[in-house]
């Protein structure tokens, strides 16, 4: 019975893996801002991952007809390879300016979190928490097999976009926040989360929907 819980429990939690929007923020002033040409950035140390995300989120853009370019296409190696200052950084941006780029999508991992799930192969009620007694000698097993305790990571991924023809300090049009719980395939993760990010850019009316 309790591998059976285990495996039920290992279950949830491959369905669990998603990727769930925790706020979204557009600045006011920039609400008719639409992006026309825009250089996509994954910031990873997973190059696999970032270039995925690149493909797929330039992909969906395209399909919106706006001019969306991977930053693999337009940033020498030296640009990711070696640590920028920030002035070095600011003549990038000029450059993309220059060569009519009118915004940067980024995104970047903020932090990893841990958790952890109790399991046990006794299916608990609530009548079964009345009883001191009886709600200890359900849960006592927790003091003799640690395998009860299955954990998995969430991940705060971090969406900014920005205004290059804005020449002044604001030029953040919108930021959004996600939470992409027990990746599992970087294929599949990528996927829902670049879904995430244009169902939340549409919503917010920052890109246009291509549904037909």
């Amino acid at each position: 019975m309790k591998s059976l819980w285990c495996l039920l429990t290992m279950i949830l939690l491959l369905n669990c893996s998603s990727t769930k929007l925790v706020d979204s923020w557009v600045d006011e002033e920039s609400v008719h801002f639409t992006p026309k040409k825009v250089l996509v950035v994954g910031i990873t140390d997973n190059l696999t991952a970032r270039k995925i995300f690149e493909e797929q989120l330039t992909s969906e853009l395209k399909s919106r007809n706006i001019n969306a370019v991977q930053s693999f296409e337009v940033f020498k190696t030296t640009f990711t390879s070696i640590k920028q200052t920030e002035d070095n950084i600011q003549k990038e941006v000029e450059r993309l300016a220059k060569d009519g780029f009118d915004a940067i999508l980024i995104s970047a991992v903020k932090g990893v979190n841990q958790k952890t799930v109790y399991s046990a192969d006794t299916y608990r009620t609530d009548h079964y928490w009345r009883r001191f007694g009886r709600y200890y000698y359900l849960y006592q097993d927790v003091y003799f097999d640690p395998g009860y305790y299955e954990k998995y990571n969430i991940y705060n991924i971090e969406a900014s976009l920005f205004d290059l023809k804005n020449n002044e300090d604001k030029s953040l049009v919108w930021v959004a926040s996600y939470n992409i719980v027990d990746p599992k395939s970087i294929n599949t993760t990528v996927k829902g989360y670049v879904k995430a990010i244009i169902k939340t850019l549409e919503k917010e009316a920052i890109i246009p929907s291509n549904i037909k």
